[in-house]
C-alpha cells in the first residue's frame, strides 16, 4: 500500500479499500480536493485495484492479465474522459461516446471504471446527458469523478455520488515529504502558495516559481510607482500562465487589506513579502483597491474564456495604476 498512496492519502486509500472489501462500491465516487494532491494518481490506483481479477491484501496484483493490459492503457473496461484540449469543456460528444460504450457489457470478471476530470468542466448538455448513466447504472460500472470545484457541478450529479474529500496534509507531514524530494528552502511558502498541496509545491520548486513570482511582484510595485507602463507589461505578462498569475494577484492583494487593518504576520500568505506590502498600503486608496480587487476576482472567471489575454492585463494595470491615494 504505501508504494501506490502518497502519506497522506493512506486513511482514504484504505477508505476504498474498505468498499471493496464490504461489497459496498458505490456505482459513482466524487473525489474532491485542490490541485496538487495526487486525486489522480490514487483515482487510477483505485481504478486498478477494481479491474484487477486477482486482488492482494489492500492492492492489486500487478501480475494478471487485467492488471497488464491496465499498466499498458489498453484495458477495455478502463475509460479515462477528459478534455480534448486542456481548459475546454468537456462536450456532450464525448458523453455521447461513452454512453455508447456502457451499453456493451465489461469484457472482463472485473469492474469497468470510468475517470471522468475535471468533472467541473462537463457543460450543461454533458451533464444532463452523463447523469443518463447515473440514473440507469451499467453493471458493474464504477465512475470515478475528479473536481477542484465540486460546487460548480450540478446538484443532481452531486446527489447521486458517494463523497470522498482529500483534504491538505498538515504543514509538518507536507514539509517532511518535500525534505524526502530534495526541497530543503522555503518549504512553508511554496506550501502556502500551493494551497497546502505537496506535489505542487514541488513542481513550483522544481520550475523555480518563486523566482519568476518575485519578478512579477516587483513589475506590479513599478505601475503603482509610476515607473513602468500597464501596456507594456500587460503585453509581456500575457506570455505567462495566466491562472497563476491571477492567483498571484488576489493573494497580494488580499494580503495589501490585511495590512491596511494591521493583521499579523503570520495571517499574511506572502508573509516574504510583508515590508513590501505594508508600504504598498499606506499608498492605496482602500476603495480603489476593493475595486480592483473585485475586476480581479471577475477576470480569475474570465480568463478561461478571454482569448485576448493582453487586453484583460491591460484592464488589469491600468485599474491597479490608479488605485493610490489623491488619484
Amino acid at each position: 500500500m504505501n508504494d501506490i498512496t502518497y502519506p497522506w492519502q493512506q486513511p482514504y486509500w484504505q477508505h476504498l479499500v474498505a468498499y471493496v472489501e464490504q461489497q459496498r462500491i458505490p456505482q459513482a465516487l466524487l473525489i474532491n480536493g485542490v490541485s496538487g494532491l495526487g486525486k489522480y494518481h490514487m483515482a487510477l490506483q483505485f481504478a486498478q485495484y477494481l479491474i484487477c481479477i486477482d486482488k492482494q491484501e489492500k492492492s492489486f496484483c500487478g501480475r494478471c492479465v487485467s492488471c497488464k493490459l491496465f499498466t499498458a492503457n489498453t484495458h477495455p473496461d478502463f475509460t479515462l474522459l477528459q478534455p480534448e484540449e486542456p481548459g475546454k469543456a468537456i462536450g456532450v460528444d464525448l458523453i455521447r461516446q461513452l454512453l455508447g460504450k456502457m451499453v456493451l457489457k465489461p469484457q472482463y470478471s472485473g469492474y469497468r471504471v470510468v475517470i471522468i476530470t475535471p468533472a467541473e468542466l462537463m457543460n450543461i448538455n454533458s451533464a444532463n446527458a452523463f447523469l443518463k448513466c447515473l440514473e440507469e447504472p451499467p453493471e458493474r460500472t464504477v465512475f470515478l469523478l475528479l473536481t477542484e470545484h465540486r460546487q460548480t457541478l450540478p446538484a443532481t450529479i452531486i446527489s447521486r455520488c458517494q463523497k470522498l474529500l482529500i483534504p491538505a496534509p498538515d504543514s509538518d507531514s507536507a514539509v517532511v515529504w518535500l525534505q524526502e524530494q530534495g526541497i530543503n528552502k522555503q518549504q512553508k511558502l511554496l506550501l502556502r502558495l500551493a494551497q497546502g498541496a505537496p506535489i505542487k509545491a514541488l513542481a513550483y520548486a522544481q520550475a523555480n516559481i518563486l523566482e519568476q513570482r518575485d519578478s512579477c511582484f516587483e513589475e506590479w510595485q513599478k505601475i503603482l510607482l509610476a515607473q513602468s507602463c500597464p501596456v507594456q507589461l500587460a503585453e509581456k505578462w500575457q506570455k505567462l500562465p495566466a491562472t497563476q498569475l491571477l492567483q498571484w494577484l488576489v493573494s497580494w492583494t488580499e494580503d495589501i487589506v490585511k495590512c491596511h487593518f494591521q493583521v499579523d504576520k503570520s495571517l499574511l500568505l506572502n508573509d516574504d513579502l510583508e515590508k513590501h506590502l505594508r508600504t504598498l498600503a499606506k499608498r492605496l486608496d482602500l476603495n480603489k483597491l476593493f475595486d480592483f480587487y473585485n475586476l480581479l476576482l471577475t477576470d480569475t472567471y474570465r480568463i478561461k474564456k478571454q482569448l485576448n489575454k493582453q487586453l484583460l492585463f491591460e484592464e488589469l494595470l491600468i485599474t491597479w495604476s490608479q488605485a493610490t491615494v489623491n488619484k
